[in-house]
C-alpha cells in the first residue's frame, strides 16, 4: 500500500468517483447538514458507577470524538443510584487532544485499578487496529514509562500494581498473555501463556465480583477457560474444562460457584455451575436446559440476580432471575422489532440493572431496570433535533418464506405516508456471518432517505445469529448458499408486496455483508437498481488461501478450509471476484479503506477492476477508497456523516431523486 503505483490508481479510481458524483455535491451538503442539525453536538452520556466514582463520556460541538471523564459519587443507595455529583471533573482521556494532527483515532481497551488511581488505555492512528497500550496516573494526569506494542486486551489484578495483557502475533491473532508490575522493564515482563493453534486467539478478563480473572482462548467453534484469583497475581492459572472439538463455553463468578454458559448439551447453550473447589466439567449441574428455540446468549452475575440475555424468535431478551427465590421474569418490551442489551453494569452489589433500547423508530435509550420492584427509569433518550416524531414512521417485523420453506425475518421502516403501491424506493441490506444479528438500530442520519420516501428493510439471513445457532449453521461452511437465496427470497417478498420494484430496489452490505451482496448480484443482478458494498469480503478463495492474512486460518471454521477439494468448490461456487462474468449489473459503490486489516483494500480494488473489463451494461461503477481509515471508516463523527452523506447521495442519484 506504500507503492506509489498503487496510490496512484487508488487516487485515479477516487477521482473518478468525484467526477461522477461531482452534480450531487449540493445534495451532498444538504444531506451533511439535515445529518448534522438532528444531533446535540454538545451532550452528556449517562454516568455509570464503578467504585468510587461515576464515569461518563461527553462531546463538544466541533469536536470529532468523545472526552472521557469521571466524578466522585457519593456512596450507592439501594434505590436508583444518582448519578449527579457536585464533585469537580476528572478528564480521563481527551481523544481530540489525542488526534490532533492525526487523520484516524480509536480508542481500544480501557481499565482502571481497583483504587481508581491507574488507567490503562490503548490508542490506534492508523485504522488498522494495532493498538499500543499506555498507563496514566490519575492523581497526576501523567503518563507512566511503560509503553506496550500491538496489544489487544487489558486488566488489572488486585494489588493496583499488576497487569496482564495479551499482544498478536504478525497475522494480528491474540496469541500471548503477560504479566507486567508496574515500573519494571517491559523485557522482564513473564509470558504467561502463549496460544500455538493458529485458529485460536485469547483475551483477558474479570469476573464483576473482582474476586477471579479469566484468561479465554477461542476459535469459532472452540473454547478454554482458565482462571485465577485477582489477589494472587503470581499465583498458577487452572483450566476450567480443556478444549473439545465444537465446544464453546464462557465463565462467571457468585459467591462459591462458577456460572457456566455451554454447548456442550446442546448448540443454544445452556447453563451450569460448578463450586470453586471442583470446577471442572466433572462437577457441573446444569440448572438451565439448551432450548431449541431459544438461545441463550450471554450471563451477567450480581450479588443478588442473575441476567441472563436471550434470543427468541430473532429478538433480543433479557431475563432476570433472583438468586435466593430462584424466581425470574422477563423485562417486556413494546415493539414488534427492537434492539435491547445490557449496559454498563460495573458494580456487583447493585439493586439495578442498566440495559440499552432502541429500535427503527425508537431513539437509543438507557434504562435502569429495578431488580426488586420491576420498575424501570428512563435515564436517557438520544435527543434527535429538528423535530422528530416517531408517530410520523411505522416499523414492523415481516417473514419472507425461502426455496425450502424456511421463514426468514424482516425489520422494515418507512415514514406512513409513504405509498406502498411499488413507487417507493427501497433499501435492502443484510450481513449473515459469523453467527452475528443485524442489529435493529435507530438512526438519526436514515431519516434522509425516509423522509424522501424511502423504505429500508433489513433482511436476517441464515449465517447470523437471529434465530440461535441453528440460524448460524444453517449459513455456514458447506451451507454458506443459504445466505443469499435467503436474501433474494427477501428481496422478491418486498417486491411481491408491492414495497418497491425492481427499478427502485437498492440492496447495501458491509465486510461479510458485502460478499453477501456481491454473492446476490452474481446470482440475480437483474432484481436491483444499485448496490453500496462497504470494505467486502469479495476474493473469498484467493484470501482464504493466503494463511499469512489477519483472520484466514481462524476463519476455516467460518468458511471452509479451500485446501480441501470440497470446501474449494463450495466456495468457488459463490465467491464473488471468482463468479463476475459478462452480463448486465446495476449501478455500484464500492467502498474501501487503505489501512484496514480485516479485509484488504485489494480485495475490492481487484473486484471493482475485473468487473470493469466483464460488465455489459453502461451503469455507473464506483470505486471510493478512504486513504486514512480502516475497516470502520472515517473515525472522527464529522467526517464519519460526511462518509453517509455520499452513500445516501448515491442512492438518492439512482433512484432519481436529487433534492
Amino acid at each position: 500500500k506504500d507503492d506509489p503505483e498503487v496510490l496512484e490508481y487508488l487516487q485515479a479510481e477516487n477521482a473518478y468517483a468525484a467526477a461522477v458524483m461531482k452534480p450531487t455535491e449540493p445534495l451532498q451538503e444538504a444531506l451533511y447538514q439535515e445529518m448534522l442539525g438532528r444531533i446535540k453536538q454538545t451532550d452528556l452520556s449517562v454516568p455509570y458507577r464503578h467504585g468510587d466514582f461515576f464515569y461518563y463520556s461527553r462531546t463538544e460541538e466541533g469536536k470529532q470524538y468523545a472526552i472521557r471523564c469521571r466524578r466522585k459519587a457519593n456512596p450507592p443507595g439501594l434505590e436508583f443510584d444518582n448519578p449527579q455529583s457536585d464533585a469537580p471533573e476528572e478528564v480521563l482521556i481527551d481523544g481530540n487532544e489525542l488526534a490532533r494532527e492525526q487523520k484516524f483515532f480509536s480508542l481500544g481497551a480501557l481499565s482502571v485499578s481497583d483504587d481508581g488511581n491507574l488507567l490503562a488505555y490503548s490508542t490506534d492512528f492508523t485504522g488498522f487496529r494495532q493498538y499500543t497500550l499506555w498507563i496514566k496516573d490519575l492523581r497526576t494526569g501523567e503518563l507512566l514509562a511503560e509503553k506496550f506494542e500491538k496489544t489487544v486486551s487489558v486488566e488489572w489484578a488486585a494489588d493496583n500494581r499488576t497487569l496482564f495483557y495479551t499482544v498478536e502475533d504478525e497475522a494480528k491473532r491474540s496469541y500471548r498473555m503477560y504479566r507486567h508490575a508496574l515500573g519494571a522493564e517491559l523485557s522482564a515482563d513473564q509470558l504467561v501463556y502463549e496460544e500455538k493453534d493458529e485458529r485460536f486467539r485469547v483475551g483477558v478478563s474479570r469476573s464483576r465480583s473482582l474476586y477471579y480473572l479469566f484468561l479465554s482462548s477461542e476459535s469459532h467453534t472452540t473454547s478454554e477457560v482458565r482462571y485465577l484469583r485477582a489477589a494472587e497475581p503470581r499465583g498458577e492459572w487452572t483450566v476450567v474444562a480443556e478444549r473439545q472439538p465444537d465446544h464453546e463455553y464462557e465463565v462467571d463468578h457468585h459467591g462459591d460457584h462458577f456460572y457456566i454458559r455451554s454447548n456442550r448439551t446442546g448448540r443454544n447453550f445452556a447453563l451450569f455451575t460448578a463450586p470453586l473447589a471442583d470446577a471442572g466439567p466433572q462437577g457441573w449441574t446444569e440448572i438451565l436446559a439448551q432450548r431449541p428455540a431459544v438461545m441463550l446468549t450471554g450471563i451477567d452475575m450480581f450479588a443478588g440476580h442473575m441476567v441472563i440475555s436471550e434470543r427468541e424468535d430473532g429478538l433480543p431478551q433479557l431475563r432476570v432471575t433472583d438468586l435466593a427465590s430462584g424466581e425470574s421474569h422477563r423485562v417486556l418490551f413494546p415493539e414488534p422489532a427492537y434492539s435491547a442489551s445490557p449496559g454498563e453494569n460495573m458494580e456487583f452489589e447493585t439493586a439495578t440493572f442498566r440495559f440499552h433500547y432502541q429500535s427503527l423508530v425508537t431513539p437509543p435509550s438507557v434504562f435502569d431496570y429495578h431488580l426488586h420492584s420491576r420498575d424501570r427509569l428512563l435515564r436517557k433518550q438520544t435527543e434527535v433535533l429538528g423535530g422528530y416524531d416517531c408517530e410520523n414512521y411505522r416499523s414492523e417485523r415481516l417473514h419472507a418464506t425461502a426455496a425450502d420453506g424456511t421463514r426468514i425475518p424482516l425489520s422494515v421502516v418507512y415514514r406512513k405516508d409513504t405509498p406502498l403501491d411499488a413507487t417507493a424506493p427501497l433499501l435492502l441490506s443484510g450481513y449473515g456471518a459469523y453467527g452475528l444479528s443485524l442489529p435493529v438500530s435507530f438512526s438519526s442520519a436514515r431519516l434522509s432517505l425516509l423522509d424522501r420516501g424511502f423504505v429500508v428493510a433489513l433482511a436476517h439471513v441464515r449465517g447470523g445469529g437471529e434465530l440461535g445457532k441453528f440460524w448460524h449453521d444453517q449459513g455456514r461452511m458447506a451451507a454458506k448458499r443459504n445466505t443469499f437465496t435467503d436474501f433474494i427470497a427477501a428481496a422478491e417478498f418486498v417486491l411481491g408486496r408491492k414495497y418497491t420494484a425492481r427499478d427502485r430496489l437498492m440492496i447495501s452490505g458491509g465486510s461479510a455483508g458485502g460478499l453477501l451482496i456481491g454473492a446476490v448480484l452474481n446470482l440475480r443482478p437483474e432484481l436491483f437498481r444499485a448496490a453500496v458494498l462497504q470494505v467486502p469480503f469479495v476474493d473469498v478463495l484467493n484470501s482464504m488461501l493466503d494463511s499469512s492474512l489477519p483472520l484466514t486460518v481462524g476463519e476455516f471454521e467460518e468458511w471452509g478450509d479451500p485446501r480441501n477439494a470440497d470446501a474449494y468448490a463450495v466456495m468457488r461456487s459463490y465467491c464473488p471476484y471468482s463468479n463476475l462474468a459478462p452480463r448486465e449489473y446495476p449501478a455500484m459503490l464500492v467502498k474501501t479503506s487503505l489501512n484496514d486489516s480485516q479485509v484488504m483494500y485489494w480485495e475490492p480494488a481487484k473486484y471493482t477492476a475485473r468487473l470493469r473489463t466483464l460488465k455489459t451494461d453502461s451503469n455507473a461503477l464506483l470505486f471510493k477508497t478512504n486513504l486514512a481509515a480502516g475497516h470502520g471508516g472515517a473515525s472522527g463523527r464529522y467526517d464519519f456523516l460526511r462518509e453517509v452523506a455520499h452513500d445516501y447521495a448515491f442512492l438518492l442519484l439512482c433512484a432519481g431523486i436529487r433534492a
